[in-house]
């Protein structure tokens, strides 16, 4: 089977994603990209993340042309091959509508620098994107545009795109921003949240720079 280990990795995490309440139903989407191959593997259309078998997988091109697999792809291949071609450092993309980086998606409100997790997109603010439908190549561009040096960005009134530099840092940067999405969220009910500054979060992504493993794992911080 082609693409068998990452095909078995976007099931892994769709679970993942879905038993974390990322997403809800069939929503969201994950894909792997391998550019020695100049392929990627991504979630079916659809199906249920658990109901979903690593052959339900779809394997594609960066043109969209499915490659292996009998199932139609996510709906939003091209925001995530589109994604691949303009940030060429990234190899996974896990896209969530989780409940409060949702929530300012709909508010059209970035996530603000109101704890230095943020840092872990590799910008001091994750902007949003206006709305287009899901699905769309227009969506996939503003997407993309608006995300400028940022590996995350929201979807006006519709979700979040995470991406990494395999699919665990994919994943828990969509983890991260949700908990920072829900601080903001929670701040902004009892008050006015303390934004960190562009001198206290240049020092916060110099230090992530060394943060964890030699191995450059990391799951907190």
């Amino acid at each position: 089977m082609l693409l068998q280990k990452e095909r078995e990795l976007v099931v892994e995490y769709g679970r993942r994603m879905s038993a974390g309440r990322l997403c809800t139903g069939t929503s969201g989407n994950i894909s792997v990209y391998v550019p020695e191959q100049g392929l990627m593997a991504i979630s079916p259309s659809g199906i249920g993340y658990f109901d979903t078998r690593p052959e339900d997988v779809v394997v594609t091109d960066l043109e969209a042309r499915i490659v292996e697999g009998t199932r139609k792809p996510s709906s939003e291949w091209a925001l995530h091959t589109l994604f691949y071609k303009r940030k060429p450092h990234i190899r996974a993309i896990v896209h969530t509508h989780s409940m409060y980086c949702a929530t300012f998606a709909v508010l059209g409100q970035p996530l603000r620098a109101v704890h230095y997790a943020i840092a872990d997109a590799g910008a001091a603010e994750v902007p949003c994107a206006p709305y287009f439908p899901f699905g769309t190549l227009e969506l996939a561009e503003a997407a993309v545009e608006t995300a400028g040096n940022s590996d995350a960005v929201l979807l006006g009134n519709h979700g979040l795109v995470a991406c990494g530099r395999d699919i665990a840092g994919a994943y828990g940067l969509a983890v991260n921003m949700e908990y920072v999405a829900e601080l903001q969220y929670r701040a902004l009910c009892v008050g006015t949240p303390n934004v960190l500054n562009q001198e206290a979060m240049a020092d916060v992504m110099e230090r992530f720079q060394s943060y964890g493993q030699p191995d450059g794992k990391k799951t907190g911080y």
